[in-house]
């Protein structure tokens, strides 16, 4: 699999029930410094921070504090401007919702009005959660709630205020209190970019004349709901036998956060922030995530009970890396 991947810079580790079966260090995550990745090294993983949204979510509702048919304007207090009022946690979860999006991946011009914001709302300053909230209410909806897929960073930001509101409590500690410390995550957590943890992978970005720079100032100051969130690969193999084990959420919400809830393409479905493919009579789950400096999949196969991350401190893109580990996975 790692025949054509030379430039991969990061970790990547499969492990059964048994333990570790295959793993490969690769790069710096210092370059200046030229400290090299190893199995313990903290990747920031972008969008893969969805995942521990979708289950925050989730497990609030087996705690009867949310359900799906929540409307979003009956769960927060705040002026929502624009964003539908049949919007329900259930549209969010499934990108459904059709809310403006503050970073519309499906944009054509998606990197020029990144930049634009940016400057507008400089990313040192984005710690919260209600910070974005003026990014985003304004905004006109793309289209009706339920009416189509269409992936929502915005939507995901909701998701996490409303996990605020029911909890009571920052969405970080949220998860950190019920999903990183529960389950003894050690090497996860939403890290500043200014202050990152010993043993943390800088992501770097290469320029036209083959320099490298950090991606400290292209990234929000801290992560939030929709993204930013630091892991290793072994604390990605825990989380997946945890939820699969049942030790996440109960066994009626884990079916559905696992469950085809809206298709994707022929073999492609999502669930309830979780990616799943269904191909030659064989099942997969998994998270994706990429950014500046960051690229990032885990995936999880229930029929061989095996798991496998690629943490990439690089934008170079490792995806067809999860294409070649369904062709090949077996017993």
């Amino acid at each position: 699999i790692f025949e054509k991947q030379r430039r991969f810079t990061g970790v990547f580790s499969a492990a059964d029930e048994t333990g570790v079966v295959f793993q490969k260090c690769a790069g710096f995550r210092n370059r200046s410094e030229q400290l090299p990745n190893n199995a313990d090294t903290a990747f920031g993983i972008a969008s893969g921070t969805k995942l521990f949204t979708g289950l925050s979510v989730c497990k609030l509702i087996d705690a009867g504090k949310l359900s799906l048919e929540d409307k979003l304007w009956d769960i927060l207090s705040c002026d929502l401007g624009q964003i539908d009022k049949r919007v329900t946690i259930r549209h969010l979860l499934t990108h459904t919702s059709g809310i403006g999006d503050y970073l519309d991946e499906e944009a054509d011009d998606y990197e020029e009005k990144s930049e634009a914001l940016s400057r507008t709302y400089p990313l040192y300053l984005w710690e919260t959660l209600a910070y974005y909230l003026p990014m985003i209410t304004p905004l006109p909806p793309k289209f009706a709630p339920g009416e189509r897929f269409g992936y929502s960073n915005a939507g995901f930001i909701m998701l996490g205020l409303a996990v605020e509101a029911a909890a009571g409590k920052p969405y970080q500690q949220f998860v950190t209190d019920e999903i990183i410390t529960p389950l003894q995550l050690r090497r996860t957590g939403f890290y500043r970019m200014d202050s990152l943890p010993a043993n943390t992978a800088c992501g770097y970005m290469e320029d036209a004349d083959g320099n490298w720079k950090t991606n400290l100032f292209t990234l929000p100051i801290i992560g939030g709901s929709d993204g930013g969130l630091f892991t290793c690969a072994q604390d990605m193999a825990t989380l997946w036998r945890a939820l699969f084990d049942g030790r996440v959420l109960s066994e009626a919400m884990q079916n559905a956060f696992l469950s085809p809830q809206v298709k994707r393409d022929a073999d492609r479905s999502y669930g309830f922030g979780v990616y799943r493919m269904d191909r030659s009579q064989k099942t997969a789950h998994y998270a994706i995530g990429c950014d500046a400096g960051v690229h990032f999949f885990s995936i999880y196969f229930p029929e061989f009970k095996l798991t496998a991350t690629a943490l990439n401190n690089t934008e170079y893109d490792i995806f067809s890396l999860m294409d070649a580990l369904f062709a090949n996975a077996r017993v």
